[in-house]
């Protein structure tokens, strides 16, 4: 899939994975709709790469919301032709403890922010993806979905998390092959430790601590090297169906 000229669009995009992700599409030439439920980050991320780029708030549980930002993006030059959702929580909780069980409500907002919320935007994304004309490779689209190490190596207190991300890997080849004789891709990352917001709140000593346990290279990931796989996914049209681990050969412990 060729970016220049193509419109993209990032759920997440406001910060982190996303931010990075937006900014590398945006410098490759696409035009870029950032969809995230932080408007002052988002909108200014859109001002600072200004001409192509433009800020959409939406939270991706909300239909109307997501559909508005791939109307945004639909509706720019090129068409939309790239969706890439990093949108995600993350929670820590046994299944049960000395509070008693896993609170179920907890449980189920992960998963629909991190599972039901992708698919959310894979399936919009995908539906006004079908109505483009092919490129000359035959391509009307890719779509890049965004999982974790978690999805194999869950740690003690991430069940929940673990779920939904698994779930995101689980979806990847059915949603390949269901998107397959319409010529769209569909490809997940899944990150293992990276240096995100989420992490920028820990000490710096146990910033470093958790990039020494990683073999190599030994440190946090950085945020423009998921943008990086993106943008090859993107580029390289035999991906397709599979979840590509980003951890520098990290697995998980238990704790």
């Amino acid at each position: 899939m060729r970016i220049e000229g193509a419109s993209a669009l990032v759920a997440g995009g406001a910060s982190g994975l996303g931010a990075a992700t937006s900014r590398a599409l945006h410098e490759a030439g696409a035009s870029v709709v950032i969809a995230d439920l932080n408007s002052e980050k988002g909108e200014a991320l859109a001002s600072e790469l200004g001409d192509r780029a433009s800020f959409v708030e939406a939270n991706v549980m909300e239909t109307e919301q997501v559909q508005a930002a791939v109307d945004a993006a639909a509706e720019a030059d090129g068409g939309l032709r790239i969706s890439v959702c990093c949108a995600g929580i993350g929670w820590a909780t046994r299944v049960t403890g000395k509070q008693g069980p896993h609170d179920l409500e907890i449980f189920h907002n992960v998963i629909k922010v991190n599972l039901i919320g992708t698919f959310n935007v894979l399936r919009l994304a995908c539906t006004a993806m079908n109505e483009n004309e092919p490129d000359e490779g035959g391509e009307r689209g890719v779509c890049v979905n965004t999982a974790s190490i978690a999805a194999w190596d869950g740690q003690i207190g991430q069940v929940a998390y673990a779920a939904s991300k698994g779930g995101v890997v689980g979806l990847t080849l059915p949603a390949a092959r269901d998107m397959a004789s319409r010529g769209i891709r569909v490809m997940t990352i899944a990150p293992g430790l990276f240096d995100t917001p989420l992490l920028a709140a820990l000490p710096e000593e146990q910033r470093e601590a958790l990039g020494a346990g990683i073999p190599f290279p030994s440190r946090l990931g950085l945020p423009e090297e998921y943008a990086e796989l993106a943008i090859h996914i993107v580029e390289n049209q035999m991906l397709n169906g599979e979840a590509v681990r980003l951890d520098g050969a990290l697995r998980m412990p238990p704790k």
